[in-house]
């Protein structure tokens, strides 16, 4: 009953582990808001998730950091109060260093760090007032070891991680709690959007991500993990979470892992 009415806001819900995290909450009783890009592909969801009368569709672009204040003023004369903000929207990345251009940086820092920040600070007064909420960012283990060929994106992942660390501490005491996951491979087409070098999408999937978990899964053991009140979320295979363990013992140890270990 964690989620039963509770009002979820989704960003990135048009696909992949947003669309996932969408129909989890609805079948936990969410109310929920619907949030990418794509209108028609929200209103899609929205039809699939239960109770499809009693969700909110509103699409928004990450980057479009001045419509926040308004875009949050729309959720709650349609919704009333956000109980969870779940941002999740995002794009990966798939270039070396060497190769990636820095309109490419720029645009994965936009919409992987700033794009989620702007949003959280537009709706953390709103949870201070009423003295509860849960502040909710989806990272990556990209987050926590950074691999070759996502130089930017585990850059904007572990900066996320880092607000949101800060942002827990001083919101401890005030009824607000801030959580963040970090999913390993998921099979999603995160992979087939991701950036390359030059701001060309990739256009296929990566051998990890089709032989990885299902969103499904995923969203499940997210949902879970959230309705006890966890902050720091690892969700991944054995491969990925051991990587973590050893970032943690032996940072040598890991970097010397990344220089051998296939990672698309």
């Amino acid at each position: 009953m964690a989620f039963h009415r509770r009002v979820v806001w989704i960003t990135g819900a048009s696909s992949g582990i947003g669309e996932a995290l969408a129909y989890e909450f609805a079948q936990q009783g969410a109310r929920l808001v619907l949030s990418a890009r794509r209108a028609d592909a929200l209103e899609r969801v929205r039809a699939n998730c239960q109770r499809p009368e009693q969700h909110y569709v509103l699409a928004m672009d990450m980057k479009d950091i001045d419509r926040f204040p308004d875009l949050v003023k729309a959720v709650e004369q349609a919704m009333g109060t956000i109980d969870l903000l779940i941002n999740n929207a995002g794009v990966s990345q798939r270039s070396l260093v060497k190769d990636t251009c820095l309109a490419v940086d720029r645009e994965l820092m936009e919409v992987d760090y700033f794009g989620p920040v702007a949003l959280t600070k537009a709706v953390l007064p709103l949870m201070l007032a009423r003295k509860r909420g849960r502040l909710v960012a989806v990272s990556s283990i990209a987050g926590l070891v950074a691999t070759p060929m996502r130089s930017t994106y585990a850059a904007a992942k572990h900066a996320l991680r880092a607000f949101y660390d800060a942002l827990r501490a001083e919101v401890y005491d005030h009824g607000v709690y801030v959580s963040v996951i970090y999913p390993g491979f998921v099979k999603t087409n995160i992979s087939i959007a991701a950036l390359v070098g030059d701001g060309s999408t990739q256009n296929k999937m990566d051998d990890a991500q089709n032989a990885a978990m299902s969103p499904q899964t995923f969203a499940q053991l997210a949902v879970a993990a959230l309705a006890r009140g966890e902050e720091h979320i690892v969700i991944g295979g054995l491969k990925e979470k051991l990587a973590v363990y050893i970032d943690r013992a032996s940072p040598e140890l890991r970097q010397w892992l990344m220089r051998k270990v296939k990672v698309v």
